[in-house]
């Protein structure tokens, strides 16, 4: 149980390093905003940088995502649209606006270009007799 506990783990991390590293080539660095439905635009590449993983133990899972930033970022809403709040300065003072933001997706469609990989992942890991290669 113990092999087989450590060959789940590694490939978990595996396929985490693949979906992170998918994702974050997924957003392209430009000035303007990407169209609806694409992969978000990075313009100054903090949503690359905070693109993380880490497994699980207790869960023996993986998870898989942008790390929560500071208030005035839509990391959460760009994934599948709707609202979130925004920091802006006028005339010295600080002030929220809530925003719309459009469907923006970027995990779950890495997630999916690798999913193959990942079960490719496991069945390398599982011997003829289920013990770890």
């Amino acid at each position: 149980m113990r092999a087989m506990d450590g060959a789940v783990r590694r490939v978990l991390m595996k396929a985490g390093a693949f979906v992170r590293k998918s994702a974050k080539d997924s957003i392209r660095k430009r000035k303007k905003p990407a169209p609806p439905g694409k992969p978000p635009s990075s313009h100054v590449g903090t949503l690359k940088r905070f693109i993380l993983f880490a497994y699980d133990q207790r869960r023996r899972s993986v998870i898989i995502g942008p790390k929560k930033l500071k208030p005035g970022t839509a990391t959460v809403a760009l994934e599948k649209g709707g609202r979130s709040t925004m920091l802006r300065w006028r005339r010295g003072r600080r002030k929220t606006v809530r925003i719309r933001v459009a469907k923006r997706p970027f995990m779950a469609p890495a997630l999916e270009k690798e999913s193959r990989k990942i079960a490719e992942l496991f069945k390398d890991q599982i011997g003829k007799r289920g013990t770890p290669s």
